[in-house]
């Protein structure tokens, strides 16, 4: 009988979850050293041959035919028989030589792989056999599994299973990828609650350990496993007692909650077949725009870096987008992503957002989002302001995907008003090129130097979004990778004081506020937020209907006395008492 085994960890995204364990990372030799994916390095999808999209959905055929063997060796032979209809689906030609066909024409592989996914799909959908019209799903997993491939990161997981992702330092690309293919938590060795593989997480409810007992990377893949990332402990092969006493919420109150349910409770599809949870299946809140206590109007809108997380804000009640992260899908890229990889990535995102707010921030490759291409060199805003080209293709991207939306442009890690002028400029020329509107401009407001002296920013932009996580890392002295690095420190008084400068300065100006850091969904610290005169938030999807519920037992003027004691340092001891 199989011992059960602990792993510890910092809970990053809290919830409940249950499902088969992933190795995420590429195996081990016998040496230490990295066993060579089937595309050693990667092949950037936009640049791969015919020949490469051939061989990566044979190798997803095979990987689907070795499983599926395994399972049968086992007496899985019902999870045997779904993985193989993915083996005969990846060797499909009707799926395939389209592809293959679209990439010797010129078209970027990935989307290329990506519409001759979707029209099979679609087709099958539209079957009047539900058993049939299962397997759009099973396609667009094929296409998952052989986009990573051409990405070189190795094996997908194990399809039609609820999956705990493991790995040394688990990758926001990872998430997004594996968001709606099964993926139920994540464990990870490296990061903090403020990497952005947690800040990931808690935006589409994903339960997630950081900084977890490095021994867990030795445990073998598929086997059964509880994550708890809310008491911080991941259980492997647990007794069937322990399984038998998990209690889930009858009705999620969070997207997280749904996640949770998704885990061991996938409801049944075609065939018996469980599916991962859909934005569709959650309780809604209605659309109508949050209300403090005292009946003060709240914009609440949502930082996503994928469909996924987009469609599960805007089923949750959010108004739009305040942050769309555009640089996630790229940290592994080796070179400046396209006007067309953009848009490959922008389009699924900004269609969703027909007359709402969008507001898409440009490349920030700074931080832990450092791709292979800019390593040991300029990074950031400085790296791209020093390539135009690069800063001309994603402008005309963003204008292209964004144009029925309500688009605002968001420059990242800001330092000098002359920076925001060259984008600016650009985005002028970019828009006069396409015939487009010129967009609203604004900026984020991270760095404590441009906070401190925000009027001399505010001639220049449309609006400021305020970006807790790195203004409080700087203001506090502590690296965001640090496991004590947490939300809730931005009620230090140092932090508050700066936002309420640029708070002034933005008024003073005629400029709109937003804060989108994650302390705009703390409950401490969003009452202090309210009380400086806040009025729009941007927070992680899964947290919407939490964080307008804050919003609604909130009394703005009581929400100002405690940001009034905040400021005048009546609560410094308190609130320093839970700095590191």
């Amino acid at each position: 009988m199989t011992s059960t085994s602990r792993y510890q960890g910092l809970p990053v995204s809290e919830g409940l979850a249950a499902g088969q364990l992933y190795l995420g990372d590429p195996p081990v030799s016998p040496a230490g050293t990295p066993v060579s994916p089937a595309f050693p390095g990667g092949v950037p999808a936009a640049r791969a041959t015919p020949e490469e999209v051939r061989d990566a959905f044979a190798a997803v055929a095979r990987e689907r035919s070795a499983l599926a063997a395994q399972l049968r060796e086992r007496g899985r032979a019902d999870q045997a028989e779904i993985v193989g209809i993915g083996a005969l689906i990846a060797a499909d030609p009707a799926l395939v030589d389209p592809a293959v066909a679209a990439t010797a024409e010129g078209t970027d592989a990935g989307a290329a792989v990506r519409y001759s996914a979707e029209t099979q799909a679609a087709a099958l959908a539209a079957l009047a056999d539900p058993d049939l019209a299962a397997r759009a799903d099973d396609v667009r997993q094929v296409a998952s599994a052989v986009l990573a491939h051409l990405a070189g990161d190795g094996a997908a997981p194990p399809p039609a299973t609820s999956f705990i992702l493991v790995r040394r330092e688990v990758d926001p690309a990872d998430l997004i990828r594996f968001a709606e293919a099964g993926l139920v938590g994540a464990v990870s060795v490296a990061g903090s609650a403020s990497s952005h593989a947690a800040i990931i997480a808690r935006g589409l409810g994903v339960p997630m350990l950081a900084s977890a007992d490095p021994e867990v990377l030795a445990v073998s893949a598929g086997r059964p496993a509880i994550l708890d990332a809310t008491s911080g402990l991941l259980t492997v092969d647990p007794a069937p007692e322990e399984l038998a006493a998990l209690t889930w919420p009858a009705e999620p109150s969070t997207a997280a909650g749904a996640a949770q349910t998704a885990g061991t409770k996938h409801a049944a599809g075609a065939n018996g077949r469980p599916g991962p949870a859909r934005p569709d299946d959650r309780r809604a809140v209605p659309a109508s725009p949050p209300r403090t206590a005292d009946g003060e109007e709240v914009t609440l809108l949502i930082n996503v870096a994928s469909a996924a997380e987009t469609r599960l804000g805007l089923a949750r009640g959010a108004a739009g987008v305040g942050l769309l992260r555009t640089e996630i899908p790229f940290i592994k890229a080796r070179g400046w992503p396209s006007e067309s990889d953009h848009a490959a990535v922008l389009d699924p995102v900004l269609s969703l957002l027909a007359s709402r707010p969008a507001v898409v921030r440009l490349l920030d490759f700074s931080g832990d989002k450092v791709p292979p291409f800019l390593a040991g060199g300029q990074a950031g805003l400085t790296a791209l302001l020093a390539h135009p080209s690069a800063l001309g293709d994603q402008l005309r991207a963003v204008l292209r995907s964004g144009h029925g939306a309500r688009l605002g442009v968001m420059v990242p890690m800001v330092t000098s008003p002359e920076q925001v002028a060259q984008v600016k400029a650009g985005l002028a020329q970019a828009a006069e090129e396409a015939g487009s509107v010129m967009p609203e401009i604004g900026m984020m407001v991270e760095v404590a130097a441009t906070a401190a002296a925000a009027e001399r920013f505010a001639p220049g932009v449309d609006f400021f979004s305020i970006g807790t996580n790195d203004l409080t890392s700087e203001v506090l002295g502590v690296d965001r990778a640090d496991p004590r690095m947490r939300p809730a420190l931005a009620a230090d008084p140092r932090v508050l004081a700066l936002i309420a400068h640029v708070l002034a300065a933005a008024s003073a100006a005629g400029v709109k506020v937003s804060v989108c850091g994650d302390a705009a969904a703390d409950p401490a610290v969003l009452p202090l937020l309210i009380g400086l005169g806040v009025r729009t938030f941007s927070v992680g999807a899964a947290r919407v209907p939490q964080v307008a519920g804050w919003i609604a037992s909130a009394d703005t003027a009581e929400c100002a006395a405690l940001a009034g004691q905040a400021l005048r340092g009546a609560t410094a001891g308190q609130a320093r008492a839970t700095a590191p």
